[in-house]
């Protein structure tokens, strides 16, 4: 699993606002955004989180970045409230970091700013995955509840975020959900959670849905509370030829619950091979480093002595063992060392 020293936050101009960002792992890019009070630092804390990232970074190169006025980034920026201000944050970070051609995936209402800005750039969108998404922020929620979630948080965000807790991770245990209603507090202030909450319920992106024009993947977990399910259904009849796939689950977040069907879908959906039965690919998708590094630890050497063999890190050798781990969906590096020996060698 990657670790807390495996995401290194820098910054970067983007319309006149010091923007946060990290890259980890491997590999041809994905950008990927979205999530609720995101903030790099404090997410990247969270084991699950990096758990659930750990695979899609065995494979490339993942670009988180926080927006303006959020999380890592600078607080004092006018917060983005609208999709074109969103999508010109994302145009204006794939540009500083020049990246031509990417793998593109938005959740929630980040799943809006990922496929209007797809229509706008085509050209750079390999593929598009959008999780828990939707195309009109009206449909939510009814108007009263709606205005009811928005004075809790300008009120009380105490409340405000217990509040939004139940309906993003309702499937986690009370103290769970005490801890993320906390993480939302140290995100975000009430005022700029407030203003996040309402661009996403004045979001609307249907006139732009049917003019995706690049291989899209939709995903929506069936129970999601914080989305209904059926939001998901429509956005993937919007969009020409997209492929929707159901998961069960209650959860919004898709490092909560069942992360690794979540995860399955996402590189599904970035075009990999991901088998049905051990929903993760054999010993062939390792790295001859990482075979060469496997094979020492089936020898019984230590990363330490790993690294003084092959002249690299100690780090170096924890972060292929990591990688290797979960692309071979094991949880010991002795049963990683074990695939890496079998037939598939």
């Amino acid at each position: 699993m990657l670790g807390i020293e495996d995401q290194v936050v820098r910054r970067l101009r983007v319309a006149g606002s010091d923007v946060a960002y990290s890259v980890v792992g491997d590999g041809p890019p994905v950008v990927l955004g979205g999530w609720w009070c995101a903030h790099l630092q404090l997410n990247w804390q969270d084991p699950r989180f990096r758990a659930f990232l750990t695979p899609l970074a065995a494979r490339h190169s993942v670009i988180r970045f926080d927006r303006p006025g959020t999380g890592a980034s600078d607080l004092s920026a006018p917060l983005p409230v609208t999709v074109d201000a969103d999508v010109a944050v994302l145009a204006g970070v794939v540009d500083a970091l020049r990246l031509s051609r990417f793998g593109l995936v938005g959740a929630s209402s980040g799943a809006a700013t990922a496929a209007a800005f797809t229509v706008e750039r085509p050209e750079q969108v390999d593929r598009l995955v959008l999780y828990g998404s939707f195309a009109r922020g009206s449909e939510i929620a009814t108007e009263a509840a709606r205005r009811a979630l928005l004075d809790a948080v300008t009120g009380h965000w105490g409340l405000g975020s217990r509040l939004l807790a139940d309906l993003f991770v309702p499937g986690s245990a009370a103290k769970e959900r005490d801890e993320f209603a906390r993480f939302q507090r140290r995100s975000a202030t009430p005022e700029q959670a407030a203003r996040s909450l309402a661009a996403s319920y004045r979001t609307d992106v249907t006139d732009r849905l049917s003019r995706v024009r690049v291989p899209t993947h939709v995903v929506h977990r069936r129970d999601d509370r914080a989305v209904p399910f059926t939001l998901g259904a429509d956005v993937a009849r919007r969009i020409r030829g997209a492929t929707f796939l159901p998961l069960d689950g209650v959860d919004h977040f898709p490092w909560r619950g069942d992360a690794d069907a979540v995860g399955d879908a996402l590189l599904r959906g970035l075009g990999h091979y991901i088998s049905p039965r051990s929903g993760r690919p054999g010993a062939a998708a390792l790295t001859e480093r990482e075979r060469e590094v496997l094979v020492l630890v089936a020898a019984g050497l230590t990363d330490t002595q790993i690294a003084e063999r092959l002249t690299v890190s100690p780090h170096t050798v924890h972060r292929h063992i990591a990688n290797a781990r979960a692309k071979l969906g094991v949880r010991s590096r002795a049963a990683a060392a074990a695939v890496a020996a079998g037939p598939g060698r």
